[in-house]
């Protein structure tokens, strides 16, 4: 998948190259961007309709699988990605858009306007994190 050469030095550096495919990757509502420099691949997201039973919202979005590339993190290209997303479950009609986030990424989607709900938690051979979540306006 194109999402690979991302994520995998990015968050799966550590174990085989097939742990890079989420679930979610490839369900209809699934949608994956994706940042280039010079025509290489430097940054991407999937985010797709998922519902999470920790919220009562209808339409939930999941943001999934969130990288850019070591040399380029720090310059505003996640908040690019999570932008875009937004404004594609904006366009979906989303009320609310979730993840699982790692606990060291908090403070940046902090910064987005993400909150924290519930404790951390583990995910087997991951590491710790914590659910964020974001209402969507309704027009």
């Amino acid at each position: 998948m194109e999402t690979f050469p991302v994520r995998y030095p990015v968050r799966r550096a550590d174990k085989s190259i097939d742990s890079c495919h989420f679930d979610g990757d490839n369900l209809e509502t699934t949608i994956h961007f994706g940042l280039l420099d010079q025509n290489n691949l430097i940054g991407v997201i999937s985010t797709f309709e998922a519902k999470n039973n920790s919220f009562v919202a209808e339409k939930q979005f999941q943001i999934r699988g969130m990288a850019v590339l070591k040399e380029y993190q720090k310059k505003g290209f996640g908040e690019k990605l999570i932008l875009n997303s937004e404004k594609h479950c904006s366009d979906q009609n989303a009320n609310l858009i979730w993840f699982n986030a790692r606990k060291e990424a908090i403070r940046f989607y902090e910064k987005m306007g993400y909150q924290v709900k519930g404790l951390p938690f583990e995910i087997k051979g991951i590491g710790e994190h914590v659910i964020m979540f974001k209402t969507m306006n309704s027009e």
